[in-house]
């Protein structure tokens, strides 16, 4: 399935700016980023639920959110991007 996940994270303090860069790895571990703080992830549900730990396990709940957008299956025939990076196709064969 194709899940969006966003997250917003408060960057007032060193703490914060630390929590950030970890948000970004772990998302990066699982999608790719399509904008600043958005990422595309074709997740099994045993893969949403480990990323889910792993993020609330990083995130301050008091002051950062993450939300997780469940677009199911063949979403990607239903997108429209317009302008700049286009996200590659996630279920097209990957070579590196």
């Amino acid at each position: 399935m194709l899940v969006l996940i966003t997250y917003d994270v408060n960057t007032q303090t060193d703490a914060g700016k630390r929590r950030l860069r970890q948000v970004a790895k772990c998302c990066q571990d699982y999608g790719i980023r399509v904008q600043c703080s958005v990422f595309e992830c074709v997740l099994n549900s045993a893969q949403l639920a480990t990323v889910r730990h792993r993020l609330e396990g990083i995130i301050d709940p008091k002051l950062d959110s993450l939300r997780f957008y469940n677009l199911g299956n063949r979403t990607a025939r239903n997108t429209l991007h317009i302008g700049a990076k286009p996200a590659p196709d996630m279920e097209d064969a990957l070579i590196l």
